[in-house]
């Protein structure tokens, strides 16, 4: 066994090799960072294991893809939340009550046929095939519709909002783009 391997010298050689390698298994940089944290750590913490330098190439990437099993392991075993976790929902009802007080005065600004099909799918609950059955269209047709109407009513809160969200999708705030909507 070498004397003292150069813990720093092996992480420089091979720190950028490791992030790409890391960023070909994992799709946010944010865990690609905490990950690499993650191996630095390992890495000191087990360098006495490792008998030769010429194998250090080899071990970090072991140790790295370890890891990563143990990272996707980690995620998709269901964790247990407590009220407190859910902090994301005390903010969202009240974006979600502001918006909803303006749904009424925009689907009443959609074309007539575009707002009942939205009321009937959206708002009553009623099934597509059911209503394309009432209507006497094609399914494939009223989908089509009530997707081109849903369109149009996202473009008037677009017109009227600017909204930000979470990396859930979900709308975690908004400002008005004008007074032309105020208060829907």
């Amino acid at each position: 066994m070498e004397a003292q391997l150069d813990f720093e010298g092996i992480w420089q050689g091979y720190n950028r090799s490791l992030k790409s390698f890391l960023h070909s298994k994992v799709a946010n940089q944010a865990d690609v960072d905490d990950l690499l944290q993650d191996i630095l750590i390992k890495t000191h913490n087990n360098l006495h294991t490792l008998k030769e330098a010429k194998s250090a190439k080899a071990w970090l990437f072991q140790i790295a893809n370890r890891t990563i099993i143990d990272f996707y392991r980690q995620s998709s075993t269901p964790k247990q939340l407590s009220a407190d976790d859910l902090w994301y929902n005390q903010s969202d009802d009240s974006i979600r009550a502001d918006l909803e007080r303006c749904i009424e005065p925009f689907m009443k600004a959609l074309p007539d046929e575009s707002a009942k099909l939205l009321i009937a799918v959206d708002l009553e609950g009623k099934a597509q095939k059911e209503l394309a059955e009432e209507m006497d269209i094609s399914y494939s047709t009223l989908k089509s519709r009530v997707q081109k109407s849903r369109m149009q009513l996202l473009k008037l809160f677009e017109d009227c909002c600017h909204f930000t969200f979470d990396c859930r999708g979900n709308i975690s705030g908004y400002t008005e783009k004008s007074d032309k909507y105020k208060n829907c």
